[in-house]
């Protein structure tokens, strides 16, 4: 079985609040993008998009400019064959599309399976030690690591009913920060994380499209 899930049609929804020129972060830890604030009798409002939030001015912690987004994006890597075979056989195995798995792979890893994240996530799809085990895989190894990378992704494609901004979010900040936020959390990290994945994925099936053309 084949899991569909939606992407493009939510790409340009969850790409408009991620263009903001300013990082604001409140005392709690909490940091958003913003297109622009103001200050009004000790209330600190936050522009997004069309709407705002407002926050007493003692809350807020600091704020700083930010370069547009396209500035920080690194050129895209371009995986080893071998890779590209293992993350596809990988998404093929799970009813996902290849071009999905491995844009998660890129975003996740850069397609490096000697990555490990500071909080000890691994390989090519970053797995946690207990993701990893719930799996039933050993993250160590490319093959598994994909495997368990392309597992994940459709149980959470499944559990979200084919949402792809969910799926992606929960894979990120996990799928208790998702429940709890009832949608995407409002961290900066797993926004732009979603945004870069879209991104890659739109880019890959653009490309892919082309080399069936050229056919």
């Amino acid at each position: 079985m084949t899991v569909r899930f939606l992407s493009v049609a939510v790409f340009s929804l969850i790409l408009q609040p991620l263009l903001g020129r300013e990082s604001v972060c409140l005392t709690n830890g909490f940091c958003m993008e913003a297109d622009s604030h103001v200050v009004r009798d000790q209330t600190f409002i936050v522009q997004r998009g069309q709407g705002s939030m407002e926050f007493p001015v003692g809350q807020v912690e600091h704020i700083a400019p930010l370069p547009p987004l396209a500035e920080s994006q690194p050129a895209a890597a371009k995986p080893s064959q071998d890779i590209q075979d293992l993350l596809g056989r990988a998404a093929r195995e799970q009813g996902l599309e290849p071009e999905f798995v491995r844009s998660v792979a890129r975003a996740e890893s850069d397609f490096r399976q000697d990555a490990v994240s500071v909080k000890g996530a691994v390989g090519l799809m970053q797995l946690m030690p207990g993701t990893a085990s719930d799996l039933g895989v050993d993250a160590n190894l490319a093959e598994q690591n994909a495997q368990g990378g392309a597992k994940f992704l459709r149980e959470l494609l499944i559990r979200y009913h084919g949402n792809a901004t969910l799926a992606l979010a929960a894979y990120n900040a996990g799928p208790g920060a998702v429940e709890r936020y009832k949608g995407i959390p409002p961290y900066l990290e797993t926004r732009r994380y979603i945004v870069k994945v879209l991104k890659e994925y739109a880019r890959q099936q653009k490309a892919q499209s082309a080399h069936e053309a050229a056919k």
